[in-house]
């Protein structure tokens, strides 16, 4: 496979279907008219569409204070808005709860189902329950592999190897030669995904180093333990952006000069590679895999729409700096990037 360029920030194609609500009349009144009362509607927090108020759920992998899926149920829920939509959110991190999760969501009959397959093995058989009961299912995030062989129309996300190789790409642009990567969730496929991306077209050598991420001052105490040990690791890459923070006091307390890189977007990190504490981050853009998913769940039963041809639909990955951090920043402050 050829390697990425990351002098091309956006390594995905992103396909963005949204329906705006259709003007009445052709005159300038009626035109006028029409967006006040969306505008009214709006306000009132209704919806200016009219068609059916469908019930879509959303269950996803995350754990509980997650930044990251906070942006993607943002994203989700100014879709469903948009689409008059009532939409519910679950989640569990463990992949047996996340499956029970979705049989209620089955048994509520709702019409249409988003799920993350950060764990596949946990969710095959009832991702096939929903596709069997005749649930449209779109598949968000991870799972991108697995994706159509369950029965689901399409998968929003970034292809997580790709993503790998994208920092492998962007390590060696920096001059990096020793490298750890930070694994904080047993058993999630994505993130195993990244760091052999990584790992693939990095020059130098990447070592993964796993971590509790439910226990952030032991992600922080390993993260210090290493380096410690290892004065010639020169980056960290972390795989989401709480991890980032606990990274950055990790090499504070070490003494360590290793940049600190990370996977995922939140202020703070904006604010760390506006400062220059961290080096880049890997945005994969969730407020746009949530939208995507419940617009394309909107436009499959309205209009029996689908996207990707067979293929996901890249939301990422883009590299980001401190070049972008002050354009971006307004953005993370309100949550949506």
């Amino acid at each position: 496979m050829a390697r990425v360029r990351t002098g091309v920030r956006v390594m995905g194609a992103v396909l963005a279907a949204v329906l705006g609500a259709s003007l009445a009349g052709c005159s300038s009144t009626g035109g006028k008219r029409a967006e006040e009362r969306a505008a009214r509607e709006a306000a009132e927090g209704r919806s200016a569409v009219t068609t059916p108020r469908w019930t879509f759920a959303m269950v996803t992998h995350s754990g509980d204070g997650d930044t990251f899926w906070d942006i993607v149920q943002e994203g989700a829920e100014e879709a469903a808005r948009k689409d008059n939509i009532n939409f519910l959110y679950s989640h569990n991190d463990e992949g047996q709860q996340q499956a029970e999760l979705v049989q209620t969501a089955i048994d509520k009959k709702v019409d249409g189902l988003i799920v993350s397959l950060a764990k596949p093995d946990s969710m095959k058989a009832v991702v096939a329950k929903a596709v069997k009961a005749g649930i449209p299912v779109v598949t968000v995030n991870s799972g991108s592999a697995e994706s159509a062989e369950f029965g689901a129309l399409t998968h929003i996300g970034q292809d997580e190897s790709i993503a790998g190789e994208a920092v492998g790409d962007e390590l060696d642009a920096r001059g990096r030669k020793k490298a750890l990567c930070i694994l904080h969730e047993q058993g999630n496929v994505g993130h195993e995904q990244r760091c052999a991306g990584a790992k693939k077209t990095f020059d130098g050598t990447m070592q993964n180093l796993y971590v509790d991420g439910t226990n952030m001052p032991d992600v922080q105490a390993s993260i210090e333990a290493k380096l410690d040990s290892d004065k010639s690791i020169d980056a960290v890459v972390t795989l989401g952006a709480p991890f980032a923070a606990a990274a950055v006091k990790a090499k504070k307390t070490s003494g360590s000069d290793a940049e600190i890189d990370t996977f995922d977007l939140n202020a703070s990190v904006a604010a760390g590679l506006s400062d220059r504490t961290l080096g880049f981050a890997v945005d994969q853009q969730p407020f746009l895999q949530g939208y995507e998913a419940v617009d394309l769940l909107w436009l499959h039963r309205y209009n029996q729409n689908v996207l990707g041809g067979g293929r996901p639909v890249l939301t990422g990955p883009q590299i980001i700096t401190a070049d972008d951090a002050d354009e971006l920043a307004e953005y993370t402050k309100r949550g949506t990037r």
